[in-house]
This record gives C-alpha cells, sequence and structure tokens, in this order.
C-alpha cells in the first residue's frame, strides 16, 4: 500500500461533520496547550476498497493532537480519525502504512499513535445481535487485536484499555419535518417535551458571560454521577474559539433550560458541516419533574436542522439497555429520542518504543486517564 503523505496548514483542514478534525477544534485545544498538526493524505482507491478496481485515488486529511505525557514523553492523538473509512479487510494495513509515514513527522519524543477510529465496528453486524436485538458485543481483546491486524507486516495495532471519546452513539436523521421527528421518538419522551413546555421550561441561547452559571451545574452533575470534573477554563477554551478564517469553522452553542428565572440545565451544542452534535450536559438536583434535560435535548435539534444540518449525534451512551453499565441512564434517556444505535472502534493504538508504551499504559491503568 502506497499512501502520500503532506504536512499543511491548520487552517486549510478540511470541513466535515466530526468536529473533532476541524480547524475549531485545533483551536479549541490550542486555548488548552495542546499542539496540534495537520496532514493531506492520498491512497489509491484499489488499495482501501474491496472490488474498487477504478484507478481513481481518494484525497483526504486527518488532525492530530500531540499530548505531552511527561517533559521526556508525548503521544499522537487522532480524535475520531481518519475519517477516511477502509473496507474491513484493509483497516490494518491501512494504519499500519499511515502510521508508519506519519512517524517521521512527529517528534522523537513521541511513543506512538493512538487513533480514536469512528469507523463502524467489525461487529455491528446482525450476527452479533441476539433474539432481544440487544448487541452482544466484540470478542475478547486477542481476536479483535488479531483481526484488525490481518494483512499488517508488524502486527503492532493495539486495542487501548479503555476509549476517550465515546465508542457508541445514537444519531438521528434530521431530514424528516418536526411533526415527524416528534413521532418517531418514544411516547415517554415526546411526553417529557411536552410536558415541560407546560410547567414552564423555557430554553434560550447563553453568552460567554453565564459560563459559571453553566459550571454551577456541570458541577453539580459531576459530583452527582461521580464523574472527572473538569475546571471552567476547559469550556471558556470551547466557547472562546474560533476558526472563522479556516475551511473549518464551527457554531458552538450555550443552552440554558430556566423555569421562573432558575437555571435547571444546560448543554453544548456544536454545529460542523451536515452535523450537529450535543457535547457536554449538566442539570440541577432541583426539579428534576420538570423535564428540562427533554426541552434542550429538543430546542438542540431544532437548531441544528435550522441551520441545515441533516443528523444530530447525541454523543455517549452504554453499548446496549446493560443496567448495570454506568452510562444506561444515557442510553435510556437518549434512545428515547428515535435515533440509530451506532458502535465504533474505539481507541487503538500503533506504538513506536514498546518499553516506554508500556509504562504509558501501566500509568494511564492506574490513573484518570490523560483526557486527550
Amino acid at each position: 500500500m502506497t499512501i502520500d503523505v503532506e504536512k499543511k496548514e491548520i487552517r486549510a483542514v478540511a470541513l466535515t461533520p466530526i468536529v473533532q478534525q476541524t480547524a475549531f477544534w485545533a483551536e479549541v485545544k490550542s486555548y488548552q496547550g495542546i499542539e496540534s498538526k495537520a496532514f493531506d493524505f492520498k491512497v489509491k482507491n484499489s488499495e482501501v476498497y474491496v472490488d474498487d478496481l477504478t484507478k481513481t485515488s481518494t484525497y483526504a486529511d486527518l488532525l492530530i493532537l500531540q499530548q505531552a505525557l511527561n517533559k521526556d514523553t508525548s503521544i499522537a492523538y487522532v480524535p475520531y480519525g481518519p475519517e477516511l473509512e477502509p473496507s474491513e479487510e484493509m483497516q490494518g494495513e491501512f494504519l499500519e502504512e499511515l502510521s508508519e509515514i506519519l512517524r517521521s513527522y512527529l517528534p522523537k519524543s513521541c511513543i506512538g499513535i493512538r487513533y480514536d477510529l469512528a469507523w463502524q465496528s467489525h461487529w455491528d453486524k446482525p450476527e452479533n445481535y441476539n433474539e432481544s436485538n440487544t448487541w452482544e458485543g466484540p470478542p475478547d481483546r486477542k481476536y479483535q487485536e488479531f483481526r484488525l491486524n490481518y494483512n499488517t507486516n508488524n502486527w503492532n495495532l493495539k486495542r487501548a484499555n479503555s476509549d476517550i471519546l465515546p465508542a457508541h452513539t445514537v444519531y438521528l436523521d434530521l431530514i424528516p419535518d418536526e411533526q415527524t421527528l416528534l413521532a418517531r421518538m418514544k411516547p415517554k419522551t415526546r411526553y417529557n417535551i411536552h410536558l415541560a413546555a407546560r410547567k414552564g421550561v423555557t430554553v434560550r441561547r447563553a453568552g460567554m458571560e453565564e459560563l459559571p452559571l453553566w459550571y454551577k451545574l456541570y458541577s453539580d452533575t459531576a459530583q452527582r454521577n461521580g464523574i472527572f470534573l473538569n475546571d471552567i477554563e476547559y469550556f471558556k477554551s470551547v466557547l472562546a474559539a474560533k476558526a472563522d478564517d479556516t475551511l473549518s469553522p464551527a457554531t458552538v452553542e450555550l443552552l440554558l433550560a430556566e423555569k421562573d428565572g432558575e437555571a435547571l440545565a444546560a448543554i453544548f451544542l456544536v454545529l460542523s458541516g451536515i452535523r450537529g452534535t450535543y457535547l457536554y450536559g449538566a442539570s440541577s438536583s432541583q426539579h428534576r419533574n420538570c423535564m428540562p434535560t427533554y426541552a434542550l435535548q429538543w430546542e438542540a435539534i431544532r437548531i441544528a436542522k435550522a441551520s441545515g444540518c441533516t443528523e444530530y449525534d447525541m454523543f455517549g451512551v452504554s453499548p446496549g439497555p446493560e443496567p448495570s453499565h454506568p452510562m444506561y441512564g444515557l442510553y435510556k434517556f437518549k434512545m428515547g429520542f428515535g435515533g440509530q444505535l451506532y458502535h465504533q472502534m474505539g481507541c487503538w493504538d500503533y506504538p513506536f518504543k514498546e518499553d516506554q508504551y508500556r509504562m504509558f499504559l501501566a500509568t494511564e491503568m492506574s490513573s484518570q486517564g490523560y483526557h486527550l
């Protein structure tokens, strides 16, 4: 396989529905002190797609974040990239060749590349669903690695211990009109949207000056659910980032649900290309019976649709209806909006320095992760 790679300016990263692969996201990360690199690449279609006998090539690009692990080592992280998705039989060979070429463009401190693959899981197929239409998940790690490394020379692709970005999500088709979207929802979800309106919940756009109000809701949510707490500067970077002079800007909306002037819930909605993405959410422990989170999601869907988006990413659920899973509550809530559950490949590593990579894994296992 031959892949031609060339470094490019961040501002020239192409527009994509994947917000984490945009110039906007690089700007967000620059606020957080993380360096980004962008690359164009070209590959023959016959080398990445089964049965493609044409002599044409695909031109694509990808964004890489260079994350310091300590003063001596770093790791390259590709969030939800590459966007180009080869046929299953060719994915490992493609990632291997791409990794080996990118190695020369990365600093000597780099111990490897972590790909957070948004590609559809090899095991997201009808035969992997049981009689209840519940996904049975992938096989054990060893077999997953055997499958992806098929046809590679180095057999060096390794399944990461955990995923950084969600590997399971729900997509809504926004092409139908609003009445059809409501009709596709589960009755309880539709009822709760109307209930929120009857109880006087309203949703409005909020600005940077109201970020402390968001953060109070977010801190309450994090404490209630025992999740990692980012500091307020993290969210300020998402609202402050501007990439209007690039090929891949994004629009960020901070939406606030209120009742009688009291903030009950809030979300970050990001619009990029044809997709609206629900990126972060928070809610108060008070007045939960007013269903503010349902009002927020419905308004975010309506804003995304009015902005020309044809799909909406609910961003992160459990892989199925398993009550013991920590994200089961999100699964029940998000599936109620009538979308399609989608299972992705998740995080895969291509180590350059085996000893340092093993040390990184040991550190990662005993910490909360590096939040790349």
